[in-house]
This record gives C-alpha cells, structure tokens and sequence, in this order.
C-alpha cells in the first residue's frame, strides 16, 4: 500500500473529478454525449419492436398529397376527414399533430364580400348571393362545427421566439392543467418559453383538447424526451400525448406527484411523477417524460389520409382506435432525430408516448438519480483506485473487465426489469479512467524501476527475476549482508589445450556457444551470474531474490548443464570444434553478497569458507572422474535427489574434513542398475576406511567390470594400492588429505 500511494491519490483525484461532474459542480459536454449514446444503446437493445394496433396514425403523406393537393388542405376536407374518422370508421379519439394558427381564405369569401363592399357595392343581388352561399365557404366555421362535441384534441408548440422583445403569440392558447403557483418552493427546472403558436379561437373552443407538442431536444439534436410540464408566464400545459390520454380517460384532473415520507419531502424538492388517473408518468428533473420508443418507423399501423377520405382503408385498423393525424412527408418538415432513426415521424413520437402511458412502460429517471450516481461512483471509485495499485497488470485488466460487466450488467437489469434509468457512461468510463491511469503508471514509472533495478542486477539476473524485483524495488539493494546461500564453479576440462589448437575467431565462437546455453540454464532456475573467467562460470542463488529452495536450483542447473553439453555434442563436431568436457562444483552455507572491489571498479559478488569450497569441489572433480560434486550441506538440503557419495575429504585452506557427493538425478529418475552399483560402491567404501584393501579392491574391481567408463573406480583402486604400500595407521578415519587446489 505504501509504495502505491501516489497511485491511489491520482485515482482518488480522478474520482473525485468524476464525483464533482455527476454533482453538476461543472459540465462536461463530451460525458453527456457518451451518457446520451448510452442510454440510446440501452434503449435499441431492450425495445419490444413489434407493431401496437391500438395507436393508429393517419398519414399526410406523399400519396395523399398527390392526390388531394399541396399541403396546407382546405379546412372543410379536414372537417370531412373528421367526419370519415369518426362516423364511418368509429375511432375513440383523434390527436391533430398539426397547428392552425392562420384562418383559410382559400374559398374566396373575403374576396367576394370585399368587391360587394366596393365595386358591386350598388348591386343588391350580389350582396344576397353572397350571404346564401357564405356558410359553404366559411371553412374555419366548418371546421369547427364538425370538430364540436367529438374527441379532437389539437396540436399547438411553445417557443423562446420573441418580436421588439416580447415573446411571439399566435392564436389562442388553451387553459394550463396546473395554475400558476402549484411549484413555489420547489426547485424544478421546468421547460419554460415565452412565447406560443397555437389554433384560431374558433377552432381551439371547439376542440376537446389541446395539447402542445414541443420536444425536450436534447444537445446532440436527438428527441428522447417530451415536457410533461412546459411553462409560459407562470402556468403549466401539458403534451399533446397527455391530453389524447386524458380525453380517452375522460379527463381527470393532472396531479403532481412527490416522494410520500414527510421528512423526503420537506428535503426533496423534486417531481417524480404527474398523475391523471388512472395513468401515472415518471418525470425528471425537469418534469420531462421518456419517450418509450417501441421500435424504428412502423411500429404502430399508418393509413393513408386520402384512403380514408375516399373511405378505401381497412376500416378494421382505425375501428376503437386511437388515432393521430400527422405527416411522413419530407416536405411538411416533420421528421426528427431520434435514438432509433436519424429521421423518425414527429407524429409516430407522440404515438410512442401515448403506449407507454397505457401500458406504463415509461423509464424513470426521478431527481434522486443525481445522488444516487454520486455515491455509485464514490464507492466503486475509491474501490478501484485502492485495489487496481495491489493488482498485476493481468489481473487488474481481468479486474477491470470484470467491473465493466457487473455495471453494465447490473445497470441493464434496473433499466429493464426495475424500469429505472441510471446513468451508465461515467461508471464505464471511471473504470476505464482508473485502469488506464494503472497502467499508464505502470508504463512509465515503474518501467523507469525496472530500469533502474536491471541497471543494477541485469547482468546477473535473468529478465524474469528483474520483472520480479520490480515489483518491490525497495527490497533490493547492493550493499553487502550474510545469507545463506548455494554457489556453483563449471569449468571446462583441457581448455589451455583447446584454445592453443584454435585461432581467435573459432575460440570465440566456440565460447560463446557454449556459455549462452550455459547461462540459460542457470537463469532458468533462477540463479545469479557472478562471472565469467575465461572459460569458467560462477553464479549463485540465494540473492539478491530471496530463494527458499537455493540448494535445488543449483543442483539441477548443473544436472542440465550436463545434459546441455552433451546436446552440444553433435554440433560442435560438425563445426570442426573439440568436445568439451566440465566440472562443476556447488556449496551450500553462509556467505557474504553485495558490491565488493576496490574504489576504481567494484562488482556484486559472494565471498566466504562455503564459496572457496565450492572452487575445490569444482577442482576434485577431475581427481575422482566425475562431473559435478556437491557438499554435505547441498546433499542435506534435498532428499528428493538420489547422491553418490565419493569420499571424505580435506581440502587445501580447511582443517575440517567434508563429505562429498555427486548427484545422479531425481527419485524415480535414476535406473535400478545404477543404485545397484552405487550400493556396492558404498560397500567397498567401508571396507577401504576400514583398511580393508583386499575386501575393497575386489568390489571396486568388479564394478569396474561392469562400467568400465567410470573412472572413479580406477582412482580408487591407485589409492587403495597406495595405501596397501603407505598403512594410514590405526587412528585414520578414512579422510583423504589434498594439498593443491
């Protein structure tokens, strides 16, 4: 945790930054585009896209204006088309998603009545014709006399358009559903406009309804909302989709609904839902419905309004229907941006809000969502910035990931199942925040450790164990300190005689070619290069990582060394090389490591009795004709390795005599013939320190016989003879002094 803590600060930071925008202390136009496509997604993956019969939309559309003329239509044709829609075809209710602000003076009538004012003013005739045949062209009269006393709701919009100053008012504006003063004292951020175009006087008495049909556009120009509330100096009106609703329902009354715990109420100054019985309609924060899109274009059945006119539509789809008179043609300029289409009816958008009204599919999104995002992201936010830091790079991604699924998970569930909206785009996005910061950190700081730590240990520590030093570098350092440790010498046998039959460029071909496999195989089992001399390798485990099963590693680094060499083999005899034969030695004790030398050049190293003993053992190799030779702490620390013992020695610069042995390989991997011979080997081995020569050179003799090419047998069998001739005496523990390295 200490060494994270910048990590977790600037993580915190970015949550805190993230906190402050979900609380509306700034605004950041890019979250809401992404928060705005979101919810879009959310809403495409989850609609039902099947087609509603109960909403019927009869179209203006480019056949009836082929056939009934340029748009706009004579007042008297519309009034004929409310005669067909409710006398021929018997809907429930008509919506008009069209205004009539200006009066029809396509009959004449003006005309007429102006030239019997004026140049047939002395002619009484005129005057009289003209009075028979006005009521056949006052169209706007029409009008209203065939929509009087039928459910028509009509359609007029509010806008922020003003002339010299003063909001532009056209036509007469219907009664608010809810009085100036129903919100004082409550901090709602209602659409408010000051200005209106609504239908002729005439036409908006004479009409059951009206409703406006001003969308919420939101900043990208996309329509996913509709003012349930829209204000104009002080009073609230409602949508053209609510006053269809509430004509169906017979009118009730509009009532404002708020959380019901008196103590939330006094606190909480936000509308949560507009009721009129029986229909009940969720609201944000600006009094503002979802619209409940069902599908793209089509999902409620279209008529064309001259089929109806000529009365050829399937009488069957407008029967008990709701319907919604509107246009699809491009040229009455009725066509929106929407989260399902980039060109979708603004009529068929009405028709949406209607079904989720009747079925109550309508998405909340109440005022307390603000708050609720808030602590969302304070809580997974400051989870996510503690954690990521303790976490690999492998398992902060899957982490990550995981964070990403639950929320996207768990946010669909309540959009679906909860019929909640909760914002998704800033917890997707924080995730991604805090995961790119762990990694970015990552990247660029502690590479610059990784650095720093393979400037210091690479050229003795393999890559992995520098990645793994990287993790902790305060672990690690070059100052000297006693660890118990393992240290192995290889050397290679008769090299002054190969590099003398060798030019320069060979010799350092050859070398090279058997140090890289050499020192692949230390680094696989974790050791440390001390140094290469000449043809000789040191290396040690133990340090600077810390390595419980130093001992292990060190003896089957030389086990596969062996092995290595022997692969090289074939190589080398194709190249025109020598053979080469080596002689490794390891030790296990307690030893100095650190930086060591003198103040012009100093070298990280190990130093002490257990590292000069583990020189000798490399040197005794070549006496006992053996390839690899261990001491007794190395041979005590592993007993899943099968070891022959070889001898108690004395070696040059010691006073106490060692055991030696030479390990053949694992359990189970050495062959039943070979323990057979090591027993006898054991055998004679007792006999010849119990100076029972002739007992010890029949057995060495015999297995001798059987391999001829272990040629510690012949050595023992020089020594056995030797000391036939030269009696050690009765005090001899068996213990054979050398006195050259």
């Amino acid at each position: 945790m200490k060494k994270n803590v910048v990590r977790i600060v600037l993580g915190l930071a970015i949550v805190l930054a993230f906190v402050l925008h979900a609380a509306r202390f700034f605004d950041v136009p890019f979250m809401d585009t992404l928060e705005a496509m979101t919810y879009d997604t959310r809403l495409k993956l989850t609609m039902p896209s099947t087609l509603d019969p109960r909403i019927v939309i009869v179209d203006i559309d480019e056949k009836s204006l082929a056939v009934e003329g340029r748009w706009p239509w004579r007042r008297d044709r519309l009034a004929r088309l409310v005669d067909e829609l409710f006398d021929h075809y018997h809907a429930t209710v008509v919506g008009f998603d069209v205004v009539f602000p200006e009066r029809d003076e396509s009959s004449g009538l003006a005309t007429l009545r102006q030239l019997a004012a004026t140049e047939l003013k002395d002619i009484p005739q005129v005057q009289s014709a003209i009075d028979a045949v006005a009521p056949r062209l006052e169209y706007d009269r029409i009008f209203a006399d065939h929509l009087r006393g039928r459910p028509v709701v009509l359609g007029y919009y509010f806008s922020n358009q003003k002339v010299d100053g003063k909001g532009l008012a056209i036509g007469a504006l219907p009664p608010p559903v809810l009085p100036a003063g129903t919100f004082i004292g409550r901090n709602i951020a209602f659409a408010s406009f000051d200005g209106y175009g609504s239908n002729l006087p005439e036409l908006e008495s004479a009409a059951a309804g009206s409703g406006h049909f001003t969308p919420a556009t939101d900043p990208d120009g996309v329509h996913r909302r509709v003012p349930m509330l829209a204000e104009y100096k002080g009073a609230y009106y409602e949508p053209l989709a609510l006053a269809v609703v509430r004509l169906l329902f017979q009118s009730p009354r509009v009532v404002p609904g708020y959380p019901s715990d008196s103590m939330l109420t006094r606190n909480y100054p936000g509308l949560e839902w507009i009721e009129a019985a029986p229909v009940r309609i969720p609201v944000d924060e600006g009094a503002n419905a979802l619209v409940p899109y069902r599908g793209r274009q089509g999902s409620f059945p279209y008529v064309s309004a001259s089929d109806v006119l000529r009365e050829t539509a399937d009488a069957n789809v407008l029967k008990d229907r709701i319907v919604l008179v509107g246009t699809t043609a491009p040229g009455l300029q009725d066509l929106r941006s929407t989260p399902v289409a980039p060109l979708f009816p603004g009529v068929e958008i009405h028709a949406n809000l209607i079904a989720g009204m009747l079925d109550g599919t309508i998405k909340q999104r109440p005022p307390y969502v603000l708050g609720a995002e808030v602590i969302l992201l304070a809580l997974a936010g400051v989870l996510l910035s503690v954690g990521l830091p303790l976490l690999t790079p492998a398992k902060a991604t899957v982490a990550s990931l995981v964070a990403l699924a639950l929320v996207s998970g768990m946010n669909l569930v309540v959009w679906q199942y909860g019929n909640l909206v909760l914002p998704l785009a800033s917890g997707l996005l924080l995730i991604v925040a805090l995961y790119a910061l762990n990694m970015s950190y990552g990247y660029f700081v502690e590479s610059r450790t990784k650095q720093r730590i393979a400037g210091l240990f690479g050229q003795y520590v393999p890559p992995e164990l520098v990645d793994e030093m990287s993790q902790d570098p305060d672990r690690f350092s070059m100052e000297s300190e006693a660890r118990e440790m393992t240290v192995l010498f290889s050397d290679v046998r008769g090299f002054t005689t190969i590099s003398e039959n060798l030019d320069p460029k060979s010799l350092s071909q050859l070398m090279n070619a058997y140090l890289t496999p050499m020192t692949r195989v230390i680094y696989s089992q974790r050791g440390t290069i001390d140094k290469y001399m000449g043809d000789a390798i040191m290396a040690f485990w133990g340090a600077p990582v810390d390595d419980a099963e130093h001992a292990r590693h060190a003896v089957l680094a030389g086990l596969e060394m062996q092995k290595r060499l022997a692969a090289l083999g074939p190589e080398f005899e194709a190249r025109g090389w020598p053979p080469l034969n080596v002689g490794i030695g390891v030790n296990t004790g307690r030893m100095y490591v650190g930086n060591m030398g003198s103040e012009i050049r100093v070298a990280y190293t190990v130093m002490g009795d257990a590292v000069n003993l583990a020189s000798r053992l490399e040197s005794l190799t070549k006496r006992y004709g053996v390839t690899m030779i261990v001491g007794e702490a190395t041979k005590a620390a592993l007993p899943d390795v099968v070891f022959r013992e070889l001898d108690r020695v004395r070696v040059k610069g010691k006073d106490e005599p060692v055991a030696i042995f030479e390990p053949l390989g694992l359990h189970g991997e050495v062959g039943k013939e070979i323990l057979d011979r090591m027993k006898l080997f054991q055998q004679a081995l007792k006999f010849y320190r119990t100076q029972d020569w002739d007992k010890a050179e029949l057995q060495l003799l015999n297995l001798q016989r059987a391999d001829p090419h272990d040629r510690l047998y012949a050595a023992f069998l020089e020594r056995v003879t030797y000391l036939r001739a030269h009696p050690p005496g009765s005090g001899w523990s068996g213990v054979f002094d050398f006195d050259t390295k």
